[in-house]
């Protein structure tokens, strides 16, 4: 049986010698004189041992460092670490394609490729492949992290190529914790709230039993673009080099409507009435040419509102001195709902014999229009800002459960953990209000009832009684994600060598997984303004593998660790048509690592392997289907007398997307390395740095949005159409279809510096870690040659890869009062480039708009500093108080236009939206 006591120790002992380079790690604890320090096992091996010096880089958090952090939930903590980019935040959500949820992405290698475990078990991902959800995690339930930089594939199995957080809850816990926070920034909006309760009864030492429960309910307020100076508008002036400029990301879906006009069998040409007659566009809009664009960051929300209810229940049993019955239950209920712009409506028509077209259009026709009019030969579209109907809302509720029970033990020497498994997530994604019905909609506007030409102060009651009837309320589709299994892993000593034992670890697991999505009536009958049918599945595979480890002492002080796991991924089945999509993938990976104990002080180590990933369900399975529009706007690519030309949308527009799989999608693979030292001179100092190195190969990519828009004649074939209900006319489309073409390259420097010290009157800790990225390179979608960077810049993939991320930080414990300050540090990129073609930034002199040019901003580094107080009032209780973003540093400005959700002026994927924020709390032990 394990001794908590004495694994405690042996972690913080593993933590100042090297075996983990932590982003938070408490002093070096030895453990005592004759105490026998029990065999564990550590993420990146299957083996159980005493010596945790292993060759590989494993960051352990511990339960204390997720306290001194400051984080408010188990997404925050995971995403605040250096190692980490490339992840998914809830601002993502925001009109972006986050889809609640919160993810993590070691080395920015991205989130499918990032292994994350419960327990050392894999839990039910969000979507067809293998993403988890961070948030269904609860953070009070945590008793520490263990984070493996380095590729895993050959353990683990698919999906682990850049490593393996590895989440170790609490067991074998007595008495009862009570804790409570708040949270409250500076400015207006934003404030959080959580609570937990966690309770325990029996020792498994001594009474032979333990059962824990924990419950945590956490609360999140929305934060507003307009409660933020840096996120309150599209229409920016700024200076850059000494010149005014301005920039403005609006949308052609104006308040007061745009209208177009056409004679039969001729073109379109654009206006607007409102500014026509008033020389100027209306509040919260900017004149681009003869129309006017809204400027919908302004109505929009910059971070979600979200809830989270989690319970977290573990039983262990002893059966005999040499075995353990084990349980342990996870039940989360989480709710996140983002508020985007009022519904754009795009073009629809109106009757020419409406008031609206006699009193708003007619005086601004010419007079070969007005003759069109005169004869009822004249089209007339309008596209308008759905005000009224409020802002666009989305409600995510998931509802996410683990099983896990099995046996543990030992017979002699062979130590052994069989156990069953059954994980889901059940997602609804609910329209409460702000969608338009497609039907509904034209039919008001279409009669007049509701004045698409005036600005929105000057829409009564009237009208938005008028519009309520075509405002869609309930569910849109449903995705449940079900995997249950087994598995089973032993270890033990196969043979005795001069320098010691050599241990033998082997195991097996079996999956079987499934994706199904239903879709509401609404969606089937596509109701919904510009919303085509969902796609309805009901895919399963199963995958099985095995794996071996052998972990050999050559000579005194030099070990060699060798492992190969061998996997099978079933054909995806496609239960609704009743075929298997594709045929068995298989794969064999293998690794080779070794540490050298060079003098008591010196550790050296290194690795080589191999990796996979299988495709998800959807990448093999997925038919072609509407996946929203662009998240920039764009001018039409083809040039007029083109066959596409017909089909673009006047000036600069966001066009639809469809998305579909490719069922001869292979896994993609990788090799990769690692080399590195740690050197600790004393219990109180330590060094640790590890080089890495990942070449991935047939990456499962598709060309962006930009990519595509940018050289129309080398990617006509992925230009499509699809058909605007509301007008019964086809617009431009573009395709984003998954191929094998991809490849990158990958490497970089992970740090870790630490020293305590003896003042005397107190004991100070200090660390400094990081990340440097010397390289991260991937080939231009579309091309299996031509390599891209997004590294110190926004890229091709509408993203950031930072040089170096980095934190330091600092204890300082006097009796009873503890303080830590840290400082986060994220290098500078440059920002994403604004070509004079596109127009979205024009030189702003004296109040007047200019010329459109060509600009690319410097985006400086950005350094928060979270400071933390506490105090222990006596054995039970502690309370400690806190700033995050101390200084309260603002985003920098950027001009981005892709990339993550509808915020404009900043990258919040980046920064902090909060500014400086207050925190207080409270934990009660009984």
């Amino acid at each position: 049986m394990y001794n908590n006591s004495l694994l405690t120790r042996s972690v913080r002992y593993a933590l100042m010698t090297g075996a983990a380079a932590a982003a938070f790690t408490t002093p070096a604890v030895y453990a005592a004189e004759g105490d026998e320090i029990e065999r564990i096992e550590v993420t990146g091996s299957s083996i159980k041992r005493t010596d945790m010096e292993g060759a590989l880089p494993v960051t352990v958090i511990t339960s204390e460092d997720i306290t001194r952090s400051g984080a408010i939930d188990t997404a925050e903590l995971i995403q605040q670490l250096p190692s980490m980019q490339g992840f998914a935040v809830a601002a993502d959500s925001v009109g972006g394609g986050g889809g609640s949820l919160q993810t993590a992405s070691i080395h920015d290698l991205g989130a499918s490729y990032t292994l994350v475990l419960v327990n050392g078990r894999r839990i039910a991902p969000s979507t067809s492949g293998s993403t988890i959800d961070l948030g269904s995690i609860p953070l009070a339930a945590i008793e520490r992290v263990e984070v493996l930089t380095d590729g895993a594939s050959a353990l683990y199995g698919s999906d682990a190529i850049a490593g393996v957080v590895n989440f170790i809850l609490k067991d074998n816990f007595q008495g009862a914790e009570l804790s409570a926070r708040y949270d409250k920034p500076q400015e207006t909006g934003g404030e959080s709230w959580n609570g937990s309760m966690t309770f325990g009864f029996g020792d498994v030492d001594t009474d032979g039993y333990n059962v824990m429960l924990s419950y945590t309910h956490d609360e999140q307020e929305q934060l507003a673009s307009k409660d933020r100076d840096f996120a309150k508008t599209g229409m920016i002036p700024f200076q850059n080099n000494g010149q005014d400029y301005f920039f403005f990301n609006g949308s052609g879906n104006a308040i007061p409507a745009n209208a177009r006009v056409r004679e039969a069998g001729g073109d379109w040409r654009a206006f607007n009435p409102y500014l026509a007659t008033n020389g100027s566009c209306a509040e919260n809009n900017s004149q681009v040419g003869a129309n006017c664009f809204f400027d919908y960051t302004s109505t929009i929300e910059i971070v979600p509102e979200s809830s989270r209810d989690t319970v977290f229940l573990n039983a262990q049993f002893e059966i005999n001195d040499e075995m353990k019955l084990y349980a342990e239950a996870i039940y989360a209920k989480n709710s996140m709902t983002t508020r985007i712009a009022p519904y754009p409506t795009g073009y629809f028509p109106l009757p020419a014999s409406s008031d609206l077209v006699s009193t708003y259009i007619v005086p601004h026709l010419t007079d070969a229009e007005k003759a069109a009019y005169d004869a009822g030969n004249l089209d007339v579209n309008a596209r308008w800002r759905a005000l009224p109907a409020g802002n666009r809302t989305t409600e995510y509720d998931t509802t996410a459960v683990h099983l896990v029970t099995g046996l543990e033990g030992n017979f002699g020497e062979f130590d052994y953990d069989f156990g069953l498994f059954y994980s889901s997530n059940d997602r609804d994604q609910d329209y409460p209000t702000g969608w338009l019905i497609r039907d509904k909609f034209v039919d008001v506007v279409s009669s007049g009832a509701v004045n698409v030409f005036v600005p929105g102060s000057e829409l009564d009651a009237a009208s938005a009684e008028a519009l309520a009837p075509a405002i869609y309320h309930g569910n849109w589709n449903t995705t449940k994600v079900e995997v249950s299994g087994l598995d089973f892993k032993g270890s033990l000593p196969v043979f005795e060598m001069p320098a010691g034992e050599a241990y033998l670890g082997f195991g097996g697991d079996y999956r079987m997984t499934s994706y199904k999505r239903d879709i509401s009536e609404a969606n089937k009958n596509a109701e919904l303004l510009f919303l085509s049918t969902g796609d309805v599945y009901d895919l399963e595979r199963d995958s099985y593998g095995g794996f071996v480890e052998l972990v050999v002492p050559v000579i005194e002080d030099l070990e060699i660790t060798a492992s190969g796991r061998y996997d099978a991924i079933g054909g995806v089945d496609d239960k609704i048509n009743g075929f298997t999509v594709n045929d068995t993938l298989d794969d064999f990976t293998y690794k080779l690592s070794a540490r050298y104990q060079v003098t008591d002080e010196l550790l050296l180590r290194a690795s080589y392997g191999t990796g996979f990933k299988a495709p998800s369900m959807l990448g093999i399975a997925q038919p072609r289907q509407e996946s929203g529009v662009t998240s920039d706007s764009y001018a039409c690519p083809f040039p007029s007398g083109d066959p596409l030309a017909q089909y673009c949308l006047s000036g600069r527009s966001q066009y639809s997307v469809f998305t579909q799989g490719y069922a001869n999608l292979k896994p993609e693979t990788s090799e990769q390395y690692s080399v590195g030292f740690v050197y600790a001179p004393d219990s109180n100092f330590s060094i640790t740095i590890d080089y890495w190195n990942v070449e991935m190969e047939d990456q499962v990519s598709s060309l962006s949005e930009a990519q595509i828009f940018g050289n129309p004649a080398l990617y006509r074939d992925l230009f499509t159409t699809k058909r605007n209900l509301a007008t019964n006319e086809d617009e431009l489309a573009i395709i984003q279809a998954d191929v094998n073409i991809g490849k990158s390259k990958n490497s970089g420097i992970d740090w870790d510096v630490r020293n305590n010290y003896e003042l005397g009157w107190g004991d100070l800790s200090t660390y400094f870690v990081g990340t440097y990225m010397m390289e991260s390179e991937y080939t231009l979608p579309g091309t299996d040659d031509v390599f891209v960077s997004s590294m110190g810049k926004f890229g091709e993939n509408n993203s950031v890869t930072f040089r170096v991320i980095s934190q330091i930080g600092a204890t300082l414990t006097t009796g009873d009062f503890q303080n830590t300050l840290i400082a986060k540090y994220r290098s500078g990129y440059q920002d994403q480039f604004q070509s004079k073609g596109g127009c979205a930034v024009v030189t702003y002199t004296n109040g007047v708009l200019g010329d459109c040019v060509d600009i690319q901003l410097r985006v400086p580094s950005y350094t928060t500093f979270n400071y933390q107080g506490r105090y222990f009032v006596n054995d039970n209780l502690s309370v400690m108080a806190g700033v995050n973003n101390l200084f309260d540093k603002a985003p920098a400005l950027s001009l981005r236009g892709g990339g993550s959700g509808h915020q404009v002026g900043y990258d919040p994927r980046y920064t902090d939206s909060y500014g400086r924020t207050y925190y207080i709390q409270a934990d009660y032990k009984f």
